[in-house]
């Protein structure tokens, strides 16, 4: 007798959900209640590039989905007036930096920027990722004929898409045709047995029974917390951003618009994302209820538009409110919560479909032992090793995020005044990890011991908000006793393989172009 799995919600989430499940253990009974009378939230349009590890693992290409979902490449997020206003910007690119040839590693640019500077934010991102000439010119490719060093497309690129569209998709391209049960009510009633929900009884009448749910009910977590009541914690009081505006706006000039990359803008009370699809942009302000009221917040975002040459009269706004923080187990009996229902950290950095693949992925590992026929025979221990991985997951991501605005130099409203302020108490911000191991994801130690490790995004963004690992004082390097040959080569060196990067991009298409030619080419 197959295994029961019995997925409630839709959404990006939910489809996902079930993609997994089929693709990995075909022969199990999947099905999916959608409510035909929730909404589901739909604005989450950006990824990371570790979802390319799970469109591995579920078999997709990036050809089979993207056009169905108006979607577009993304090699990196740049960061606005998030260390002060006018700053420039800084980028986080997904490719490894480049060391080729360094003297000190990443230290070469802050010996750079000690001689030659004050340089700009992004100049770090363009002396050690190649990728970036793509995204300074505007241009896209899979780098098969380019030779970028360090960069390989599906590896260091990522998407931005309709996560509505892409639900949509999975739903009628894999998972119905594949023996997904879509089944289309309300749960009305939960039924709890000895081992945690045995079933859900539903508008219909009709009684699901399973042996394993996962909850997709987005912040509402009608199983995981409302069932199982497994406890919340609220992370509010570090990352206060607990609402949004989202609009979708046109075109103005495509071939400038479409950039192969996410913008955070930071504003007086947060920042505004902006997504390029392929047929429209999407945007939205994230903001915290704290320091300003949503019709304020409105008024802030539609002056931001103003600005970029929209009229705001005539595009629609969408109000949502998010829920900030996680619960303190993602897997309880027999109940997995997958995606916002387990818990949300905020939009920066596109996190929200992140925490959905990688918990999904992390499930597989500790599902793929069962071996018996009639039962989920995971236990207590595999229970408590997703548990710790996922919670120890979101929560180095949680420090990634706060260090976005803890290391700003803004203090020109109250909102920016508070975060920059804050004393941040780690221990109590992750009760599973001690002081130490999430002061040492934040990179302060790193900085302590004058490097940066190349893995990861800390290096990017504490430099582009000039929290800088090496100075004129510094032990660990003693750049006095540096000769001025060894100063100019090391600068050279950085700027010469910039010009290189930038001379062999020169030919690619631009990203427009790029799709147009490779994804759209019938429209």
């Amino acid at each position: 007798m197959p295994k029961k799995i019995v997925i409630v919600g839709g959404g990006s989430a939910g489809w996902m959900s079930a993609t997994t499940f089929i693709r990995c253990f075909p022969d199990w009974d999947i099905s999916l209640i959608e409510s035909p009378n929730i909404p589901i939230s739909g604005v989450g349009e950006s990824t990371l590039q570790s979802i390319n590890t799970w469109m591995r693992l579920v078999k997709i290409t990036d050809k089979d989905f993207m056009k169905a979902c108006d979607a577009s490449y993304k090699l990196s997020i740049k960061f606005t007036n998030f260390y002060k206003n006018g700053d420039g910007g800084f980028h986080y690119p997904f490719s490894d930096p480049d060391l080729d040839g360094t003297r000190f590693g990443l230290n070469d640019w802050h010996i750079k920027n000690i001689y030659k500077g004050p340089l700009a934010r992004s100049d770090y991102a363009d002396s050690f990722f190649s990728c970036m000439a793509l995204v300074n010119q505007n241009k896209f490719d899979k780098n098969t004929s380019l030779g970028l060093p360090n960069f390989r497309y599906g590896k260091n690129t990522s998407f931005h898409f309709d996560a509505t569209k892409f639900g949509i998709w999975l739903r009628d391209n894999i998972c119905v045709p594949e023996g997904v049960k879509h089944i289309q009510s309300t749960v009305n009633e939960v039924i709890h047995g000895e081992h945690g929900i045995e079933a859900l009884k539903l508008d219909n009448k009709d009684y699901v029974q399973g042996d394993l749910f996962i909850d997709c009910t987005g912040f509402r977590s009608r199983l995981l917390g409302g069932e199982m009541k497994v406890p919340f914690t609220s992370f509010e009081d570090y990352l206060p951003n607990n609402r949004a505006w989202a609009v979708q706006v046109p075109y103005l000039n495509k071939e400038e618009q479409l950039k192969p990359y996410t913008g955070c803008h930071a504003l007086g009370n947060g920042w505004v994302w902006d997504i390029p699809l392929w047929s429209r942009i999407g945007k939205g302000y994230v903001y915290s209820d704290k320091f300003t009221t949503p019709e304020d917040a409105l008024t802030e975002l539609k002056e931001h538009l103003s600005t970029l040459g929209y009229s705001p009269e005539t595009l629609q706004f969408k109000d949502i409110k998010m829920r900030i923080g996680m619960h303190e187990k993602m897997w309880e009996k027999n109940v997995v919560g997958i995606g916002l229902s387990a818990g949300f950290i905020e939009p920066l950095e596109s996190n929200g479909l992140f925490v959905t693949h990688e918990y999904l992925t992390e499930l597989m590992r500790i599902l793929q032992r069962e071996e018996h026929d009639d039962e989920i025979v995971a236990t207590e221990f595999d229970k408590g090793v997703y548990n710790l991985r996922c919670t120890k997951m979101f929560t180095e991501f949680t420090h990634f995020v706060i260090l976005h605005y803890a290391l700003s130099a803004r203090r020109d409203t109250p909102y920016w005044k508070a975060l920059t302020q804050k004393n941040y108490d780690w221990e109590l911000l992750n009760p599973h990890l001690t002081i130490s191991s999430g002061m040492r994801y934040l990179a302060m130690d790193r900085m302590s011991n004058n490097e940066y490790q190349p893995t990861g995004g800390p290096h990017c963004v504490a430099t582009g908000l000039n929290w800088m690992p090496i100075d004129r004082i510094s032990e660990e390097i003693d750049i006095d006793k540096l000769t001025s040959f060894e100063i100019d080569s090391i600068i050279k060196h950085l700027d010469d393989r910039k010009e290189r990067w930038n001379n062999m991009v020169k030919s690619a298409s631009s990203l427009n172009q790029y799709l147009g030619k490779t994804i759209y080419a019938n429209e």
